[in-house]
């Protein structure tokens, strides 16, 4: 990119991010299209225009400058500048199907829509099935279209184990799978694990790797415990299967400890709930992939979170030390839970710190 082209994208950007940030959908428009009218080519528009503007809204929501209603409403206008620019910027299909779908359950499609309009704009044709596909629906879509390959998006760390169910699912039709987003790790290393046929780091990368040309058809006879085999221990099945259980022990153990809490609202008895459920559900999948590296992380950005909303992240260390006495006889899960230090003293009692006080919705992705 050009200093003159590198000044450009900063100018569009900005504007592009008052526009979101103010709700105003006619500006966000006008600023893309004059941002093509200029000489800015499209993916240039959509990569480093658009996507850069959301992975700046995700950042403000995560410093507590944006609300959840800013970040969706910001979310929303992108999502509708992207068919504006798709409209304008058509190009008529010269190569190869690709599927671009998001794993089942993962809600966040931006990512995956950004993808699919690159690979338009590089002459793919593209099948976009948006957010939350399911397994068996996706299978009879490659059935039906035969495309060179699936690119499968996902950015909910705890969605790992279903796209691992989805990408052996689609290698079993015959269709390779390219994996991207940030669920499979800035290093792509759950890609690899789950059995993937290629990884790319970003839209941009994706489309220069379907481009050289699609992934080999993949080998048959493959199962997912191939890939994993310490699931043998059965220890990510039973944590699973218990986990409101285990969010209730929990719960129940905090207002043991936190007195407070049994004054709550609704409310905040709901979202303390919803967010202990959160970090079983890391812990889970933590012990899917068997990296304690998953959960740790996974802390680590829910303490950034609540620091920036004025809740001490310290606050974590009751509830981890309360799951792990719940998961003694799990030999790998308490290993996990031991490397945040879930033996750490208990906080001061305060209601102003409470853990219900941090919101659950893990932000946008880009």
């Amino acid at each position: 990119m050009t200093a003159a082209e590198t000044t450009a994208v900063a100018e569009r950007s900005e504007l592009l991010w008052q526009a979101v940030v103010a709700g105003d959908e006619h500006t966000a428009t006008d600023v893309v299209l004059a941002a093509l009218d200029s000489g800015l080519d499209p993916e240039t528009v959509l990569l480093d225009v658009i996507a850069g503007v959301q992975r700046r809204v995700g950042e403000e929501w995560v410093a507590n400058r944006l609300t959840v209603v800013q970040e969706h409403a910001a979310t929303a206008i992108n999502d509708r500048v992207i068919t504006v620019l798709g409209v304008r910027a058509r190009t008529r299909p010269t190569l190869g199907r690709i599927t671009v779908a998001c794993v089942d359950g993962e809600w966040h499609a931006l990512p995956a829509r950004l993808l699919s309009e690159v690979l338009k704009l590089r002459g793919f044709q593209v099948d976009y099935l948006g957010a939350q596909v399911p397994a068996p629906h996706l299978v009879t879509h490659l059935h039906r279209t035969d495309p060179d390959a699936v690119a499968l998006s996902g950015s909910l760390a705890t969605r790992l184990p279903t796209a691992h169910a989805t990408i052996t699912a689609c290698q079993a039709a015959g269709v390779p799978v390219l994996a991207g987003g940030r669920a499979f790790g800035v290093d792509g290393r759950y890609a690899r694990l789950l059995g993937a046929d290629g990884w790319a780091p970003d839209a941009r990368a994706a489309a220069d790797h379907l481009a050289a040309g699609p992934p080999p058809r993949p080998r048959s006879g493959h199962q997912p415990i191939d890939d994993l085999p310490h699931l043998g221990d059965q220890e990510y099945t039973m944590i699973s299967r218990t986990a409101q259980q285990l969010v209730k022990a929990v719960y129940t153990g905090l207002e043991e400890r936190l007195p407070v809490m049994r004054t709550y609202t609704e409310q905040q008895q709901e979202r303390t709930a919803e967010d202990l459920l959160h970090i079983v559900e890391h812990l889970a999948v933590a012990l899917y992939t068997d990296d304690p590296e998953l959960f740790t992380d996974f802390l680590g950005w829910t303490g950034d979170v609540l620091s920036s909303r004025g809740v001490p992240p310290a606050f974590l260390r009751p509830a981890v030390a309360l799951l792990s006495a719940e998961l003694r006889d799990f030999p790998r899960a308490t290993a996990f839970l031991a490397a945040h230090g879930a033996t750490a003293s208990d906080p001061p009692r305060s209601h102003d710190h409470a853990l219900a006080h941090h919101p659950s919705d893990p932000g946008p992705a880009a």
